[in-house]
């Protein structure tokens, strides 16, 4: 179903089915020997979700060959791709913590289980922003498995097209106080303009010290339409319907890195292919015609660093 200026969703339809996607990928990553990441709450979030496709996937309960010819091998590449961004973003957070920062904002969390699964200094409140359907999926979900937050957990119910810094600061949010943001996985859902407004209102609500990690799609130019809804229809015969071309926003946008130093953020930024080289994880050998993501830039700064 193509996006509209009002659209809504859940985690089984339209882009609330991407966060179940990954949260299915963190729960493979996290049955990885290799042990890069622990998420205990990715699969029973994806279990409760009920997309009979990706439960079944990530029970590796599908013979993958008969959707693509190389699909155990971009199955591996995804695994893979997902523990180091999920690594990446873990290891963001903590730094902050130890660097004293005790606010912390997580935008269109989705079934991110960080609150819960994170190491959260005493005094750390982490609010969660996103669709109010995902919000309470996922606030009633893990409440029944009887887990509890490692940090003050407060949820922000409130679509990020409308007025989310008032929401935020009604939940209790404090711009005075340096935060750590986090924007994983939102970009390329929003159109370039949205990006921008994005990022100036989260320059807005931070104080000198704040953080910020993001990351950066460059290769998203070259995405392939025709290559993405031939993929789509050999899903959709196996039951799981899902078009990113009509998800995803491709139209050329300004510049993450550059965009942040102007706006006066100190800026980091690495490559996936970085992040697999210093987890000593092979990059996976996928041609940038099979990859349709390209390179991925993962992006951190600190305001007034």
């Amino acid at each position: 179903m193509a996006r509209t200026d009002n659209d809504s969703w859940d985690l089984a339809s339209s882009v609330g089915t991407t966060a179940t996607m990954v949260a299915a990928g963190r729960a493979m990553a996290s049955a990885d020997p290799r042990g890069l990441i622990d998420d205990p709450f990715a699969a029973p979030l994806v279990r409760a979700v009920g997309v009979e496709f990706l439960t079944k996937l990530m029970d590796r309960e599908i013979d993958l060959s008969a959707v693509e010819p190389d699909a155990e091998q971009r199955m591996q590449a995804m695994i893979d791709g997902m523990a180091v961004r999920t690594r990446f973003f873990d290891d963001y957070f903590v730094a902050a913590a130890g660097a004293g920062i005790r606010q912390a904002v997580i935008l269109a969390a989705g079934l991110d289980s960080r609150a819960y699964r994170l190491p959260w200094a005493d005094g750390t409140t982490v609010y969660e922003v996103d669709q109010p359907q995902v919000i309470e999926f996922k606030t009633t979900t893990l409440d029944e498995l009887g887990a509890d937050p490692n940090a003050e957990r407060r949820t922000v119910a409130v679509d990020l097209r409308q007025d989310w810094p008032a929401a935020l600061r009604e939940a209790g949010f404090d711009p005075t106080r340096p935060t750590a943001w986090v924007a994983e996985g939102l970009l390329i859902y929003l159109p370039p303009d949205a990006q921008d407004r994005l990022f100036d209102n989260i320059t807005a609500l931070s104080s000198p010290g704040s953080t910020l990690a993001t990351e950066s799609v460059p290769g998203l130019r070259d995405f392939d339409p025709e290559k993405a809804r031939a993929a789509a229809d050999r899903f959709r015969q196996h039951g799981f319907d899902i078009d990113m071309t009509s998800l995803i926003f491709t139209e050329g946008r300004n510049h993450v890195g550059d965009y942040l130093t102007l706006a006066g953020w100190t800026v980091t930024q690495v490559s996936r292919a970085s992040l697999f080289a210093e987890h000593g994880i092979p990059a996976p050998q996928l041609t940038d015609d099979d990859d349709p993501m390209g390179e991925i830039i993962y992006v951190s700064g600190t305001l007034g660093g």
